[in-house]
C-alpha cells in the first residue's frame, strides 16, 4: 500500500512538472538585431563622452590651479593662500557636482538611457508576453543573463520569433 502511495505521488508530481511549459530567449541577441537599440547606444556613448570631457576639463582646471598655487605659495600672503585654496576647493566641488549631475544614480545619463531604452524594452516585453500567452509558457528565461542556465535546448528558444514579431530579421 505504501509503495502504491509513493508511486502515485511520484507520477502526480512528474505529470505536474511536465505540464508546465518553458521558453528561453537571448536578450543580447535580440537587442543586437534591433537597429534602434544600436542607435540609442551610440547616442548614449556620444553624450557620455561629451559630459565626461566637461568633467575632465574642470578637473584639469582644478589641477592647474593647484600646481600654480604650489609654485607660487612661497610668494603669497596668508589671505592670498586662503583665497587660492578656497578657489581650488570650489573648482573641485564644481567638478564633483557636475559628475554627479551627469553620471549619478538619478543623473542625466540615467534619465537619457531610460528615455531611449524603455520604449524598446517595453516593446520586447509585450511581444514576449504575447508569445508566452499564445503558446502557454509559464516561464520565459533570458539565457543571456547570469541566471545559471547551463543548457537550454534550441527548440525552446523563442528569440527569433520575438525578432520576427518585432519586424526584424
Amino acid at each position: 500500500m505504501r509503495k502504491l502511495f509513493f508511486l502515485i505521488a511520484f507520477l502526480a508530481t512528474t505529470i505536474g512538472v511536465n505540464a508546465q511549459k518553458f521558453a528561453l530567449l537571448d536578450m543580447e541577441y535580440i537587442l543586437k538585431n534591433i537597429p534602434a537599440y544600436e542607435r540609442a547606444n551610440e547616442q548614449l556613448n556620444q553624450v557620455s563622452k561629451k559630459w565626461q570631457a566637461e568633467v575632465e576639463a574642470i578637473n584639469t582646471e582644478a589641477q592647474t590651479m593647484y600646481k600654480n598655487y604650489q609654485n607660487e605659495a612661497a610668494f603669497l600672503s596668508k589671505e592670498q593662500k586662503q583665497a587660492r585654496q578656497d578657489a581650488i576647493v570650489k573648482k573641485e566641488q564644481e567638478a564633483s557636482e557636475l559628475k554627479r549631475k551627469y553620471f549619478g544614480p538619478e543623473g542625466e545619463l540615467f534619465k537619457k538611457r531610460t528615455s531611449l531604452m524603455s520604449p524598446i524594452q517595453d516593446e520586447i516585453y509585450n511581444v514576449v508576453k504575447d508569445i508566452a500567452e499564445l503558446r502557454g509558457y509559464q516561464l520565459v528565461l533570458d539565457r543571456a543573463s547570469d541566471s545559471g542556465i547551463i543548457f537550454g535546448s534550441p527548440k525552446i528558444d523563442i528569440s527569433d520569433e520575438v525578432l520576427n514579431k518585432l519586424g526584424y530579421k
